[in-house]
């Protein structure tokens, strides 16, 4: 069959400024063939031609011909010419098209069991800081030019060997440093090669159900408590027991009468999620020694432990452990910021080989030159710095919230001293449902969680979670203002 040449000349615009007259030409020819102006197949002019028609130099013409021909738009043939390629690069970007141009059949994935049981957890978009985001640390006062400073340090005498990658556990001197602050600040008693780092909580959660839990195998969970731990346990099949929390915390003796036993139990002792209560020495001991005769796991999840407003802090429940039981997760993303997506697992010694090997085979570690940068932040006392400054700002902050509730709020909402944490919990008075609440805050711009997303029970009153860290003092006052009045209309 014979090829089809192209007539000059070709409708091209006008070029434009500020675009070399080489991209320009090769946009407008590559315009042409896609829409069908120049047929595949077609034999283009000559490049001499082209440049006399559109008054271009030659080497303009011929630099556009060699754009093409390298992404496969046309092809050259010895003292044949230039022509359209039959099969466009952009043909094979077609997915689901048959030949005939018809939708391909869809085709149906058989998902595996561990799928099928997968929610979404966390899907939310970075929105302003509004009265009264939860679970967020005050990001605005975060000195990131302190960081890029560390950061820029670190990069320029980064060696070979630390671009080359590192051990599965994760970077040994920021190891080392998490393991002397968790020593000296949490009484953790851990070594450097306890301590895993990875890219968050829900990391360690999931990294721990896949290595300790079996399709049903019993889990205790906190109830009210942390919802990502719960989705995490049921995707891998486990039979999850909710365990009500009370004053002390987790209620030992109502799980052992009620669930008999369990593989694991996860447990938030220092800051309990969402209620705020901290799990007595009494019971602490309780829960080790029926782990250690019952060898039941320990998963302690010490989320925002640094952040405290009254008394000392209270030490973790790991360093008390005498059998082994506790494995142990922290996290900077809620100290430092959540893009860092850096943490830590601290497990027993026994434990430690097969962590690292499931680190190992999935991100091998988690990414090196934050690690690093991360230790200097750590180990030139910026961190320690930081958590002071944050400790006094979230301090001043949440004084000034208790004050404006309980001048505003009182009859409505009844928030209870703040011991420690980024957030409270506030009792809703009788007759106004927490659902209907959040829905008239919403309606001015005020943000509240009810704490029926966190329970699968009924509690006599209803519940509010509401932030304070992250929100200034004006937007605090602003926020407590405009619930008063969706309270009021929620009580008609």
């Amino acid at each position: 069959m014979p090829k089809q040449a192209t007539s000059l000349p070709l409708s091209l615009a006008a070029p434009r400024s500020g675009i070399p007259l080489y991209r320009w030409f090769y946009d407008e020819l590559r315009s042409a063939i896609l829409d069908g102006r120049i047929v595949p197949g077609a034999r283009l002019p000559a490049t001499r031609d082209l440049a006399r028609e559109y008054k271009l130099s030659r080497a303009t013409v011929v630099t556009a011909f060699e754009q093409l021909k390298s992404e496969g738009y046309v092809e050259g043939r010895v003292g044949a010419g230039t022509y359209v390629s039959q099969v466009l690069p952009d043909d094979f970007l077609q997915v689901g098209r048959t030949s005939a141009g018809k939708a391909a059949e869809p085709w149906r994935v058989r998902w595996s069991s561990y799928a099928s049981r997968l929610k979404m957890f966390y899907g939310g978009e970075p929105r302003s800081t509004r009265a009264f985001r939860a679970n967020q640390a005050a990001l605005d006062a975060f000195p990131t030019t302190l960081w890029a400073q560390v950061v820029a340090r670190r990069l320029r005498r980064a060696s070979a060997q630390l671009l080359s990658g590192g051990e599965a556990l994760g970077y040994r001197p920021l190891r080392q440093a998490v393991a002397a602050y968790l020593n000296a600040s949490r009484g953790v008693k851990c070594s450097a090669d306890q301590v895993l780092i990875i890219s968050g909580v829900q990391e360690a959660l999931e990294r721990a159900a896949h290595l300790l839990i079996d399709p049903g195998d019993p889990v205790w969970v906190e109830d009210p408590g942390y919802p990502g731990a719960d989705i995490v346990f049921r995707a891998v099949g486990a039979k999850v027991r909710p365990v009500p929390v009370d004053a002390e915390g987790l209620d030992l003796e109502w799980g052992q009468q009620r669930w008999f036993r369990a593989k694991l139990i996860y447990v938030t002792p220092a800051h309990q999620f969402p209620l705020g209560v901290t799990m007595s020495l009494r019971r602490r001991l309780a829960l080790l020694e029926w782990a250690r005769r019952s060898r039941t796991l320990i998963f302690e999840d010490d989320y925002d432990s640094e952040y405290r407003y009254q008394g000392r802090p209270i030490p973790a429940l790991q360093g008390l452990d005498r059998a082994g039981v506790v494995i142990y997760a922290g996290t900077f993303n809620e100290v430092l910021f959540p893009a860092l997506r850096l943490a830590y697992l601290v497990v027993p010694p026994g434990m430690v080989d097969r962590f690292a090997a499931a680190q190992s085979v999935s991100m091998r570690h988690a990414p090196l030159l934050d690690q690093a940068a991360l230790c200097d932040f750590i180990t030139e006392g910026h961190f320690a710095r930081h958590i002071r400054r944050m400790r006094e700002l979230y301090a001043e902050r949440l004084s000034v919230f208790l004050e404006a509730s309980r001048s505003r709020l009182g009859g409505l909402l009844e928030i209870l001293d703040v011991e420690a944490g980024l957030q409270t919990v506030g009792w809703l008075a009788r007759g106004i449902r927490a659902d209907h609440a959040a829905e008239e805050a919403a309606r001015r711009e005020v943000e509240v969680i009810p704490l029926t997303r966190y329970t699968s029970r009924r509690f006599a009153q209803h519940g509010l979670l509401l932030g304070f860290a992250a929100v200034d003092t004006r937007e605090l006052r602003r926020g407590v203002e405009q619930m008063a009045l969706a309270l009021e209309a929620c009580r008609g």
